[in-house]
């Protein structure tokens, strides 16, 4: 994990740094706004110890500029109570804040709460772009369909049929409606639908159990059957 500290007391920056790769962290230092921007700019980091008063930029400034192009968790250090209720007031989008002098264990232990949270929120989305039926898995972030460890071929258009009906176990839908999500436009002939989904159950059928995966109703349209 990298983190950059940007604070002009250079004593204090010091020693939150050896403590911090003394942790397993790579640090990287900067003591006023601007060296601390460029710093942003050109490197990748997980998480910025920010001061709030800085010569140059200060930090608020600075942490509305990081936030224009960045989610990057912020701690922001202030060295008075009373400047904590401006930087809530302001609502700069720092994620939690210190004041000086600090604990450096508890900046550490701020540090990981943080990153465990991220890692918790990634795990999250990931689940919710994996879609499952047995041992069939639709990864939508990778637009890969597999069933254990092989992986299906589909044409763009049947990989998008499929992610809808998984993504929608059960729910029925008319043709049309097929077409005009997958197309986003009006349907003008269902029977590319019919093909469309011929096609995938031909490439599913040897992933098939008791029933077909992608179930019709009559009269109405289709549906992926609930697990």
């Amino acid at each position: 994990m990298k983190v950059l500290i940007i604070d002009d007391e250079k004593l204090l920056v010091k020693g939150l740094k050896k403590s911090l790769e003394q942790e397993g962290f790579q640090v990287a230092a900067a003591h006023d706004g601007e060296e601390g921007f460029k710093a942003f700019e050109t490197n990748d980091y997980n998480v910025i110890i920010l001061d709030l008063m800085l010569p140059k930029i200060d930090g608020i400034s600075l942490c509305r500029m990081i936030r224009q192009t960045s989610d990057i968790p912020i701690i922001m250090l202030t060295a008075k109570d009373s400047d904590i209720d401006k930087i809530l007031g302001l609502e700069l989008g720092a994620d939690d804040y210190m004041t000086k002098p600090f604990n450096t264990r508890e900046v550490i232990a701020r540090i990981r709460a943080i990153l465990r949270r991220l890692e918790k929120q990634e795990v999250h989305e990931k689940k919710e772009s994996l879609y499952t039926s047995g041992d069939l898995v639709v990864d939508s972030n990778y637009r890969i369909v597999k069933k254990g460890a092989r992986e299906i071929e589909l044409t763009p258009k049947e990989f998008d049929i499929l992610e809808l009906l998984i993504r929608n176990k059960g729910r029925v839908f008319p043709r049309e409606e097929i077409f005009t999500l997958v197309w986003q436009e009006p349907c003008l002939d269902t029977r590319t639908i019919d093909v469309h989904i011929k096609n995938l159950r031909e490439k599913l059928k040897d992933h098939e159990e008791n029933m077909p995966m992608i179930q019709t109703k009559w009269g109405v349209g289709y549906y992926f059957r609930r697990d």
